[in-house]
């Protein structure tokens, strides 16, 4: 990023301790008690790389500590009690914010991941009515089956000629094909290549994405916004990229909307979400935009990142693999590999249910490498905590899945390794754990409306890909590590070698 770290280090220094002297002097004269100091949004700035890693470092210290920003402090925790605190108890003191919405609404704009009161209670109600009906679910699932027999042909056409393939780049492909189809109607067929303008889109929203995030910790971003340069104007750039195509969509199914209701002869299918969204409103595209671009950066990045770990964590654990693969044998009851796609549409919901094994190994995927790593609040008004330390109006409150996967005083010992076990009972079926211990689909009001739709469309993919081939790491030797944006990406993806399964 576009970042002169020698102009800044000393301006840096002077503006934080400036405002570390206000803390200090706030503590005495009002004796309010806070967090232990981690470090500041500068040490954040310096390990952007690693992000996740280094605020790992400090929650296995501290569990709870505190960075200080030029502005506010900005409050981490690993504690279930206090995610438990701002996500349910007190919630309605701990929403976006001013802040996160600034931060946010360039890309997202008044969606469901940025608002907060009437606007987030309106869309969360809408949105869990369409997440309820068997016709949102009855259609995604036709969706996903016929999406992951395209990606396993790509796969079978790999693995006969011994070729790797960035197995990250195509689920990221697939899942925006799944989730434009089930948010639009519309057939993007990215994953064949036959959309250039699709291509362009899911370019520029993965890199307004990765500089959306990047706001975090550059406190120059609205002066560079202001003046229309740097990663700004390379957001900006990209942002308009993504609202050319949406609005574009969005023209079009108005049209088909229209052209229905005057041709008794037309019928439009009214499976897709935007479709019934016009069906019962017809909302300015401005407002459709912003609830279809929360509904793709849920559906697309989360399931294809989760995914993509998946098929890492596999290919270094083989017999975990081969344990899933047995299991998906019988659960469909296909002793002989029939045809991909027959076997696509034939995966049942009856089926995917008994797989608790392939749902305890996505779920651990999901403890170690949580599709969403970080998820800040606001405190609207001076509060203090389950453990007696004061939070004040326009501080952040983190809870940080990411780390909280790997801390041993929640997991044990053994809360770095990979173990799908530790997600069954004695019996062999999944059980649950507390959702403010095990965070990755939020909790409290805001959990996720999709967690359900995820787990469907990773289990069917997962199935199918499974069933029909095994998967080793093009290069075993090679670090994988995460790419820091909004979602974990892998960084430069996963390359991967698939080989036929032989029964």
């Amino acid at each position: 990023m576009d970042f002169s770290l020698s102009s800044a280090l000393t301006f840096l220094s002077l503006i934080i301790s400036i405002f570390t002297f206000q803390f200090l002097i706030r503590k005495l004269l009002y004796k309010k008690k806070y967090h232990p100091i981690g470090g500041t949004n500068f040490h954040q700035l310096m390990n952007f790389d690693r992000l996740h890693h280094y605020m790992t470092d400090l929650a296995g210290k501290y569990r709870t500590y505190r960075l200080i920003t030029p502005f506010r402090n900005e409050i981490y925790t690993s504690d279930p009690l206090i995610v438990e605190y701002i996500l349910k108890t007190n919630f309605d003191n701990y929403g976006k914010g001013s802040y996160n919405y600034s931060i946010l609404s360039g890309l997202l704009g008044d969606g469901i991941f940025t608002v907060d009161g009437d606007r987030w209670r309106e869309q969360r109600k809408v949105s869990s009515y369409e997440f309820s009906t068997r016709v949102l679910r009855d259609f995604s699932s036709i969706v996903f089956r016929k999406n992951v027999a395209k990606l396993a042909n790509i796969v079978s056409e790999a693995a006969n000629s011994n070729q790797t393939m960035d197995i990250q780049d195509l689920f990221m492909k697939s899942t925006l094909d799944s989730i434009f189809k089930v948010a639009f109607g519309v057939e993007l067929d990215s994953m064949c290549g036959s959309s250039e303008e699709g291509a362009k889109f899911s370019e520029a929203f993965d890199n307004a994405s990765a500089m959306t995030l990047w706001r975090y910790v550059d406190i120059f971003w609205k002066m560079k916004k202001a003046f229309n340069v740097g990663s700004e104007a390379k957001l900006k750039k990209n942002i308009r990229v993504v609202d050319d195509f949406v609005y574009k969509l969005i023209r079009t199914k108005i049209e088909e909307m229209h052209e229905s209701k005057n041709d008794s002869s037309m019928k439009l299918q009214k499976e897709d979400i935007l479709t019934r969204f016009l069906q019962f409103n017809e909302a300015d595209p401005k407002y459709l935009r912003d609830i279809i671009l929360n509904f793709i950066i849920a559906g697309k990045d989360t399931t294809a990142t989760t995914l993509s770990w998946f098929i890492y964590i596999l290919c270094k654990h083989p017999l975990v693999q081969e344990k899933v693969a047995q299991e998906i044998k019988e659960a469909t009851k296909t002793e002989k590999v029939v045809d991909i796609s027959e076997f696509a549409s034939s995966v049942s919901e009856e089926a995917l249910e008994k797989m608790h094994y392939l749902h305890s190994a996505l779920t651990e995927t999901l403890r170690l490498y949580p599709a969403v790593p970080v998820d800040a609040k606001q405190c609207l008004s001076d509060d203090t905590l389950p453990d007696g330390f004061c939070v004040n109006k326009g501080d952040f409150v983190a809870y940080q899945p990411y780390a909280m996967g790997r801390m041993r005083f929640l997991w044990g010992d053994d809360a770095e390794d990979f173990r799908p076990e530790r997600w069954m009972d004695e019996k062999g079926f999944f059980k649950q754990e507390s959702p403010f211990k095990f965070t990755a689909f939020q909790a409290g009001p805001r959990i996720c409306l999709g967690k359900e739709f995820a787990y469907r469309q990773m289990k069917i993919f997962s199935t199918v890909l499974l069933r029909y081939f095994m998967f080793e790491l093009s290069d075993s030797r090679k670090p994988v590590n995460y790419r820091t944006m909004i979602n974990l990406h892998i960084d430069g993806g996963l390359h991967v070698r698939a080989f036929h399964r032989v029964d």
